[in-house]
């Protein structure tokens, strides 16, 4: 329970048994819970009320907010709790059936239980006789969670009526009936809701990459996009259980010593992640789980308190692992400058058997795939492939498209090949490769994927899943892997510029001389957005002076200075229109016909006039000058491209 509950609690004990609301007075960026009870006396038993005619007591809430969480409390004079059923139906109409009664384990009397979903223990588990309190709350004499969680009602509109029904189950068994007789007494509805100002951090923890003796955990917090406050101050504890050492960490300020990391400010839609690297100490088949938590924020959140020790809230998460066994890497973070750009198979139509397709993409061009297969292509999938299928789903539910590509190769050397051509350089993508497992006496799938950039090699990283291991930029199966199951999961990151990707699929040694039919799907790419980025620099050198002439010249009043204005273009798309400026200071005079352009400073070999007009101004660069000011133009600058421009001027 909240420190809000319990402050609830304390004053309800002053209120009178009516129906009445209780309103918490409003604390800035506070959740504010507000009580609602119904203390109408109504009989409970098996003829008046059976669950075909349940007793109805309702709760009128007048205030309109949106509902984050919901408890409620009851409390009936009962002589068989087991056979009680109760449900809550929200004013939008969903319905819950927070108690399902236990006619035959539960024979204890009354019921008095606040249920909460974030209670250890569920209701009608408190031990088979044991009666509860007849006194009337608050407070109520037991917390139980649910039988189904009250967070079906999180979301929703607050006003309107609020129905609880209650019901006593009958059981006859030869001449004896029983599932008990009593009276409803009273009930107390909490509604909590969501502050209009407030941050809504959340922290997710995964497990995996270890290789050998060594494991890692990616912990993540997020504060969600739709917040409207920023969160400073943030700090999660995670401190590693027994059987693990810490090793190394990176991605933010962590002490292992008490497992603090000061994760700082988090703006709303903004997240950090942390990766702690830890060595194995404990025997094979020992299980090891890691828990962390959010411990500290500047402002409450709506849904989870700090350093509570609540697993049910999102500011908590656990991971586990069983010494021994392989866990499934994690893929790398595809960290983009710009925005990504999602090529979709769900979007995309392939022609069976089709070995080459083009796809326009908004933002990036025309995507080439090309594919090729020394062997024989299989019918699979619904037809002749490469096929676009929805069969092999990586272990998504519900299953997206994906490419698929079943061969039949006629040895271990052979390998069908798949080339991605892109119209330019992305700053990085992300995919996934479905299905890289293993058969025994049938395939043994080697998947091999490398990239290049402007004709210069890129390797990816791979991450590998439960069926399949990593070396360098290959995966290898060796572990079955259902159609309809993630294990054989391979993930591709390219973390630098890249425009052509290849992909070979064939098999390694444990797959037999002559390998049968065996199968990959290739899902959707995530691409980095292309976009240029113009690097500026200017040089200067002094090319002779008054007194010493070109001997070892120094920069005095009449020294001839020459000067060079490099543009590079150092991201992955072409810029165009580029236009760099140079102002020269009073204390210079721009020499005329100096202006040469090229490729490099020490390339400057085109001449260039002193205006903006002529065919010199597209060759492809342009310059021109005007009183102290100087411009070196071209209409596109393509990745990895530079211009220069050269000129001389006098000091006075």
């Amino acid at each position: 329970m909240s420190n809000w509950g319990k402050l609830l609690n304390s004053l309800a004990r002053l209120a009178p048994a009516a129906v009445f609301a209780l309103l918490v007075l409003p604390a800035s960026a506070v959740a504010q819970t507000t009580t609602y009870v119904n203390s109408t006396d109504g009989a409970i038993n098996q003829t008046g009320t059976n669950c075909s005619n349940p007793l109805v007591r309702t709760f009128a809430v007048g205030s309109s907010f949106t509902v984050s969480d919901v408890d409620i409390g009851v409390f009936a004079s009962h002589s068989h709790r087991g056979g009680l059923l109760m449900t809550l139906q929200s004013p939008a109409g969903t319905r819950v059936q927070i108690v399902d009664g236990s006619l035959y384990t539960i024979d204890g009397d009354n019921f008095n239980a606040r249920l909460n979903d974030d209670s250890a223990q569920t209701v009608n588990t408190d031990g088979n006789g044991t009666n509860h309190s007849t006194s009337n709350p608050p407070p109520f004499q037991n917390n139980f969670a649910p039988n189904s969680p009250l967070s079906a009602f999180a979301g929703q509109p607050s006003n309107g009526i609020w129905r609880l029904e209650i019901c006593s189950q009958t059981q006859q068994i030869l001449w004896w009936s029983f599932g008990g007789t009593g009276t409803f007494r009273h009930a107390e509805l909490y509604l909590t809701q969501t502050p209009s100002n407030f941050p809504d951090l959340a922290l997710t923890k995964r497990v995996g990459g270890g290789a050998g003796e060594s494991v890692d955990y990616v912990l993540t917090v997020a504060n969600a996009a739709n917040s409207s406050m920023t969160a400073n101050g943030v700090t999660v504890t995670d401190l590693l259980p027994s059987g693990i050492s810490y090793s190394s960490h990176s991605g933010g300020a962590y002490n292992p010593a008490n497992g603090l990391w000061s994760v700082g400010t988090l703006a709303p839609g903004q997240s950090r992640s942390l990766t702690i690297k830890a060595a194995i100490t404990a025997p094979a088949g020992t299980t090891i789980t890691n828990t962390a938590q959010i411990s500290a924020s500047s402002v409450p959140d709506p849904d989870s308190t700090p350093g509570n020790g609540v697993s049910a809230e999102d500011d908590q998460d656990s991971a586990s692992f069983t010494v021994g066994t392989r866990l499934a890497g994690i893929p790398p973070m595809l960290s983009c400058p710009k925005d990504r750009i999602m090529f979709d198979w769900d979007d995309r139509a392939w022609s069976a058997g089709a070995t080459s397709a083009n796809f326009g993409v908004a933002g990036l061009g025309t995507v080439s795939f090309s594919v090729s297969n020394p062997g024989s292509w299989l019918n699979m999938f619904g037809g002749t492939n490469p096929i676009r299928t929805a069969q092999v789903t990586g272990g998504l539910s519900p299953g997206q498209y994906s490419l698929a590509q079943t061969v039949d190769l006629a040895n271990r050397n052979q390998f069908a090949t798949t080339t991605i051509t892109l119209p330019m350089a992305v700053d990085g993508l992300q995919f996934d490769i479905f299905d890289v497992d293993f058969g025994a006496n049938q395939f043994a799938d080697r998947v091999r994927v490398r990239g290049s950039f402007g004709g210069s090699p890129v390797l990816p990283t791979l991450t590998n899943g439960l069926a399949n291991y990593v070396v360098g930029n290959e995966a290898f199966g060796d572990v079955l892997s259902g159609d309809a199951e993630g294990a054989g999961n391979v993930t591709v990151t390219f973390q630098s510029a890249v425009d052509t990707i290849v992909i070979e699929y064939g098999n390694h040694s444990l797959a037999p001389a002559n390998p049968g039919q065996q199968a990959i799907t290739l899902h959707d790419i995530a691409f980095c957005e292309p976009h240029a980025v113009i690097d500026v620099t200017r040089i200067s050198s002094v090319l002779s002076d008054p007194v010493r002439g070109t001997t070892n010249p120094v920069a005095i009043p009449g020294a001839l200075i020459s000067y060079c204005i490099l543009v590079t273009n150092s991201g992955s798309a072409p810029a165009t229109a580029v236009i760099a400026r140079d102002v020269l200071p009073p204390t210079m005079t721009f020499s005329p016909g100096s202006m040469r352009s090229g490729a490099a400073c020490g390339a400057t070999s085109t001449i260039e006039d002193d205006n903006a007009t002529g065919a010199d101004e597209t060759d492809p660069v342009g310059a021109s000058v005007s009183g102290s000011q100087l411009a070196v133009t071209t209409s596109s600058l393509a990745p990895s491209q530079a211009i220069a421009l050269s000129f001389n001027a006098t000091i006075n």
